[in-house]
């Protein structure tokens, strides 16, 4: 896994943790929002034709979050309160997005995947692989690739980098996995045995990098690494107790440490959005891929072709609050309960 994965990985980590403690610890919340959730200003600034935001009927209340995880090649600390460096032209990729959908209702959301390598246009450079708008333009220029992919209106954006994603897998005492059959890792020479696992820190990030020995390959990556945030939901919520502030405390100070968001994301808004993701299970969660229609080169560069008539649905569906419904008529893309 690249480090943009690690850091999409530790960004919904975050996301999750945060909910978990809010019911709980609703001041030590408050108090850590304000002074470490660090905000990127002009994210949305100078966005032109972008798609309008639902404003009438059952969708009218959903929220639209672009999640983005960046490879920035070094071992400094480029989001969140220890930052050194933002984002660099150049320097950093968005190998991996997610788009989080949270219903009107609050009741459902939706991750949709994004391959890193999808073949896309991007605003003012023409086709090229996704990952490459966050190089080149920064948030901004991901955002519009990705609302004139979709026709969906973002309404915030989050970006984290690697780091948060393995001190809080450490911080919950490890999160369990599933592996059904024993497959090995010829990159990092890992062999994992069928059964159980626990897994830190350390190992999670090498359960959730691996690709080779797995016939789907970077397919098969993404959906271990949405196995896994399911995993850790159901991790957060079992073992961590909404009353004890100790350990929510050291879970909201971590996740809080390695987040920025956009200038727009206000306190409220963060708060909310604990408060909804508290009381969702992770079964109300649909994990999605973007669908494909292949994989090919583009001069040397190899890419994936998405089924744009078919994507085209999902993004309908996104749209119109009825995700759940399309994942049905598409299981093809829904990351199964049981991963490679």
């Amino acid at each position: 896994m690249s480090s943009t994965t690690k850091a999409l990985l530790g960004l919904f980590c975050c996301l999750t943790v945060l909910a978990v403690g809010a019911a709980g610890t609703l001041l030590v919340v408050q108090h850590r929002l304000d002074s470490q959730v660090t905000r990127m200003d002009g994210v949305f600034d100078g966005l032109d034709d972008r798609p309008a935001r639902v404003a009438e009927g059952p969708a009218a209340d959903a929220l639209n979050i672009l999640l983005i995880g960046t490879d920035a090649r070094t071992d400094q600390a480029t989001t969140g309160s220890a930052a050194t460096a933002g984002w660099t032209p150049g320097a950093q990729r968005s190998d991996t997005l997610m788009l989080l959908h949270l219903s009107a209702d609050r009741k459902t959301a939706a991750i949709v995947s994004f391959p890193r390598d999808s073949w896309v246009d991007v605003p003012g450079h023409g086709r090229a692989k996704i990952n490459a708008a966050f190089s080149w333009g920064g948030p901004s220029l991901a955002v519009a690739t990705v609302e004139q992919l979709t026709s969906i209106h973002i309404d915030h954006l989050a970006w984290i980098d690697w780091s948060g994603f393995e001190a809080l897998t450490d911080v919950l005492g490890g999160v369990r996995v599933w592996v059904p059959r024993t497959v090995y890792d010829s990159a990092r020479d890992v062999t994992w045995d069928r059964g159980m696992h626990t897994l830190d820190g350390k190992d999670a990030l090498l359960y959730v990098r691996q690709r080779h020995g797995l016939p789907g390959g970077d397919f098969d990556r993404i959906q271990r690494q949405q196995y896994f945030l399911r995993a850790m939901m159901d991790s957060v919520r079992h073992e961590f107790s909404l009353a004890n502030p100790r350990s929510s405390y050291h879970l909201i100070d971590a996740a809080t440490r390695h987040l920025t968001v956009d200038e727009g994301f206000s306190t409220r808004e963060l708060r909310d959005l604990m408060n909804t993701m508290t009381g969702m299970r992770s079964d109300k969660v649909e994990f999605l891929t973007t669908p494909i229609a292949g994989l090919g080169y583009e001069g040397q560069q190899s890419v994936v072709y998405l089924d744009l008539k078919r994507a085209q649905g999902l993004w309908k569906a996104v749209r119109s609050d009825r995700t759940t419904r399309w994942a049905n008529l598409n299981p093809i893309t829904r990351t199964p309960q049981q991963v490679r």
